[in-house]
């Protein structure tokens, strides 16, 4: 079937003759594919018709319906039913008179806004139809006529109304044959075709999809379940560095005033990683390797080695019951605020902005302020370099830290204690250790025999393994060459309780997992097994039930594989239970081969 509706009076208001037909039925008396016309009125209220309906059939025995609603009022009386007259339209066709202008600017200003509201961006073709001949007669001169009712809608308008609907612009100056059969007809023949052939296809759709759903369809393979997301966890470097600071563990040298009434204990080893100038003064390098006499000009000025404590030779491991170096500071001003510059230097260094602020509240005097920081951006600065800077900043005062703890890493420069393992020796600094290990800190500062001892022996860990450990100790970085050592490091952070690094390794072991493609997983030697049960027995959770879960997804794979039986009762049911595919999957597939194979053994031709 077919569906009109059609809007609007092409009738002028003030023409004599009233008896005129309208376009509609006009249409429908002259074509000659219109057979059958029957047409009934309906009123919204009594003896006030809204709107004709007409049924007839059309090409045939094609069903017509069309409502003629020559009174824009529906719009205003009945706003649900014009919805749905325009709702279950196929073609729309809007009227009216080129000699009524009034009605045409209402129907411009008021209903074509309700039209476009009531299509919401549907694609029903719509008609515009412009009405009769103009009249080119004397406008009324009547004062008490504000508009001029006689005045003519011009084509341009009509046109521009067809373009704000998207609409075909017909005028029709007579209703006669020609106007009605030949251009109004085919017209909305066109469109009548063009509707009827957009619902075949759409029935067509429906039909095919209807087929395809009763047809035997593959089993559909779902997603396998997400792995659990591990979170890195917050570098705490530079705080376990200015945390030592403020406990004062392990502190090797101590500043003094001239006087002699306060001490300021530090490390040798966070002070010499950040100044080349405490390098010298410490004994880590001579004057000549300095390559910078105003550095050592500098030393010279600011500190002295107190008599009785002798300037270090060499830097080699001393016991550690010596009592801190003593150092004396000769400027009295920098004295006062050495304690903020050694939680500067603690805290790495970076935060400038906020010692100049302490340094400004301390001293309330600007030249003084000045004075102390150019002696600190020169204790920072790199040997042979100019320090130019004037307005210095924390980014450029990064730049000038140029040196760190992984110069002392491995070496026995300021060393302390010394590790024994696997028959080598491994060199370290007590605080750096207590910095950054809290069973380290506990070991050195407990009653325990590696308290007063240089040679400390390490069991259970190769040495690879342990100096990748010192490493991230020193740098809090570490870099695994294999899944294996990544392991191997895992469980020495786990004995050392070093949580960070334990997350770092299961990130690494994760990440490598996840890179390999199954044909490499399949041939791997790799036991995913032996890992799981380490990192069972190693307290790693997060690990652990992270393999479960790459078993279960790697199913196929693992369970051809002898080290599949070594699973635990309570392991197997898990993975079981979450394995991909799935057994109602594989089922499913069965079927579906069984289904597709007897389908080809029988011909549906012969």
């Amino acid at each position: 079937s077919v569906n009109i509706v059609a809007f609007g009076n092409e009738r002028d208001g003030f023409s004599e003759d009233n008896q005129q037909p309208s376009l509609i039925w006009s249409y429908l008396g002259r074509s000659a594919l219109i057979s059958q016309i029957d047409s009934s009125l309906s009123a919204s209220h009594v003896g006030n018709p809204v709107f004709t309906e007409y049924q007839a059939c059309v090409f045939g025995n094609v069903r017509l319906v069309v409502h003629d609603c020559p009174v824009w009022g529906i719009f205003d009386s009945d706003w649900y039913t014009s919805c749905r007259l325009i709702g279950g339209a196929d073609i729309i066709v809007i009227k009216y008179s080129v000699n009524d202008k009034t009605s045409f600017q209402e129907l411009k200003d008021s209903y074509v806004p309700m039209v476009k509201k009531a299509l919401n961006h549907s694609s029903v073709p719509v008609i515009i139809s412009a009405i009769g001949a103009r009249k080119n007669g004397v406008p009324c001169t009547c004062p008490l006529c504000t508009s001029d009712r006689r005045s003519c809608v011009t084509t341009s308008e009509g046109v521009q109304l067809a373009k704000e609907l998207g609409a075909t612009y017909l005028e029709l100056h007579t209703l006669n044959d020609f106007y009605i059969q030949k251009y109004f007809g085919g017209v909305l023949e066109y469109f009548m075709i063009q509707s009827l052939n957009q619902k075949s296809s759409e029935k067509m759709k429906k039909r095919k999809k209807t087929q395809k759903c009763h047809r035997v369809q593959p089993p559909q393979l779902e997603q396998p379940e997400k792995m659990p997301i591990l979170k890195g966890e917050a570098s705490h470097y530079n705080a376990d560095l200015h945390n030592l600071l403020c406990c004062c563990q392990c502190a090797d040298v101590a500043f003094y005033p001239e006087d002699l009434s306060t001490a300021v204990e530090a490390h040798k080893i966070i002070l010499c990683s950040v100044s080349h100038l405490f390098m010298l003064l410490f004994g880590v390098k001579s004057p000549s390797d300095a390559h910078d006499t105003s550095l050592v000009q500098l030393a010279q000025s600011l500190f002295v080695l107190e008599e009785g404590d002798p300037f270090p030779s060499s830097p080699s491991a001393v016991p550690p019951c010596v009592p801190p170096v003593r150092v004396v500071v000769k400027d009295s001003v920098f004295c006062s605020c050495l304690p903020d510059i050694l939680h500067f230097i603690y805290s790495g260094a970076f935060q400038w902005e906020r010692l100049e602020e302490d340094i400004k509240k301390k001293l309330k005097d600007p030249e003084k302020t000045e004075h102390v920081l150019e002696k600190v951006k020169c204790i920072l600065k790199t040997p042979g370099k100019l320090n130019t800077v004037k307005d210095c900043r924390s980014h450029q005062i990064k730049r000038l830290y140029n040196t760190s703890l992984r110069l002392f890493f491995n070496t026995p420069v300021l060393a302390d204690v010394i590790f024994k393992i696997q028959g080598a020796t491994v060199p370290a600094h007590r605080a750096v250790l207590v910095a950054r290990c809290e069973v380290m800190a506990a070991m050195f500062n407990g009653n325990y025999l590696e308290a007063n001892s240089i040679l400390v022996p390490v069991h259970g860990v190769s040495k690879d393994t342990f100096l990748s450990f010192l490493e991230y100790l020193y740098t809090d970085s570490c870099c695994p060459a294999s899944i294996l050592q990544a392991m191997s490091l895992l469980i020495c952070a786990e004995m050392y309780q070093v949580m960070r690094l334990q997350h770092i390794c299961e990130l690494y072991i994760i990440t490598q997992l996840q890179s390999m493609p199954s044909r490499e997983l399949a041939s791997t030697s790799l036991s995913i097994v032996s890992l799981l049960k380490k990192a069972k027995f190693h307290n790693s959770d997060c690990l652990s039930t992270w393999l479960l879960h790459f078993i279960a997804t790697n199913y196929l794979i693992f369970s051809q594989k002898p080290e599949f039986q070594e699973l635990s009762v309570e392991e197997r049911n898990f993975v079981e239970m979450h394995r991909w595919p799935s057994n109602l999957y594989l089922k499913q597939l069965a079927d579906y081969r069984n289904y597709i194979h007897s389908q080809k053994c029988h011909c549906t031709v012969m």
